[in-house]
């Protein structure tokens, strides 16, 4: 394809309508300078000098969309009755993320991942230690109807849905088929971004697993193409997709689409193999750019082409990182 006609394909990328559902988290990056040893216990004392909050998880997707059709994406999901939570909502509405349809429970936590870093003169900036809050259990039956009863008034309001799925309890079955119940009712298109469990997903239009997880499902190893194109052949199958967006690292990516009575099988090298500095939250970029292209009206081929190319951005930030329509046009020329 000529850089003029996928410039207008990146164009295109702006106009759908996007919901996320799914495990919606927030990263707090604490850092300090290392003073000296603690007296009390051998631990370093450090002097704090910046906390970032960064969104994560199904945030950092709905991020990743919201960077990319400017703000037409919105987050359905459960945060707490707690600080974590506030600052949760008010990141994402200063994202640009409609956050109408999240549903507070006051018995879980806000997902939350604070990583603790420190540095000394001459060294370079390292995580001491990560701490998690989180309730991995199922949501309750009241928060996952309320989640279900706004799945069912807003999926026709929307172009596209992502399910992102941290398996932190949001994506029960129930509200997972609530989903695609919906999706088809109004014909719309439904990606799951998922690691295990597929099978929940059956009946989804299209999954964006990773090679490892997608072996682990299959029961066997991605070898050579024979093997690739075995395994995404039993995942359309035993799925009941339309198609697979397989990622695989420095491997590039893989597609599998189901047309009439065949499945088209195609590969995309990685872009930019030299300059990774941190993968974290690339699968989001991945997601939120393949569902855009789709939605979009774009080929699955050119879909899967331009989240290859905003991967290979993202990539060269450490921690989660958003794209724009014009980081993609930029990268082109």
């Amino acid at each position: 394809m000529k850089k003029e006609e996928l410039i207008k394909c990146i164009d295109k990328l702006e106009t759908p309508k996007i919901l996320i559902i799914g495990d919606f988290a927030l990263d707090e990056m604490v850092y300090g300078t290392t003073e000296r040893i603690s007296r009390e216990a051998p631990v370093l004392i450090l002097e704090h000098y910046e906390t970032k909050k960064i969104l994560g998880a199904a945030s950092n997707a709905s991020n990743n969309v919201s960077s990319l059709n400017k703000g037409k994406a919105a987050a359905l999901g459960v945060y707490g009755d707690d600080y974590y939570g506030r600052e949760l909502i008010k990141i994402l509405n200063e994202k640009n993320i409609d956050t109408s349809l999240m549903v507070m429970d006051e018995t879980r936590k806000t997902t939350t991942k604070t990583r603790i870093s420190g540095s000394c003169n001459q060294s370079i900036t390292q995580q001491i230690v990560r701490i998690d809050r989180q309730t991995k259990t199922p949501l309750n039956e009241k928060t996952e109807q309320k989640i279900i009863e706004n799945i069912k008034k807003s999926v026709k309001n929307f172009d596209g849905i992502i399910l992102s799925d941290y398996h932190l309890g949001c994506l029960t079955e129930n509200i997972v088929k609530s989903a695609i119940d919906e999706a088809k009712k109004y014909n719309k298109i439904i990606v799951a971004d998922i690691q295990k469990n597929m099978e929940k997903y059956k009946g989804v239009t299209a999954i964006t697993p990773n090679q490892p997880d997608t072996e682990k499902q299959v029961g066997f190893f991605i070898k050579d193409d024979d093997t690739l194109k075995k395994a995404g052949e039993k995942l359309l199958n035993d799925l009941k997709l339309e198609k697979v967006l397989l990622t695989r690292g420095e491997n590039g990516m893989a597609l599998f689409e189901k047309k009439e009575d065949k499945i088209d099988f195609q590969k995309v090298s990685a872009f930019n193999k030299k300059e990774v500095f941190d993968v974290t939250g690339a699968g989001d970029t991945v997601v939120a750019t393949f569902t855009l292209g789709l939605c979009a009206g774009l080929s699955a081929q050119t879909a899967m082409y331009l989240g290859n190319l905003a991967a290979s951005i993202v990539i060269r930030y450490f921690g989660c990182h958003t794209v724009t329509t014009d980081d993609l046009k930029q990268e082109l020329t």
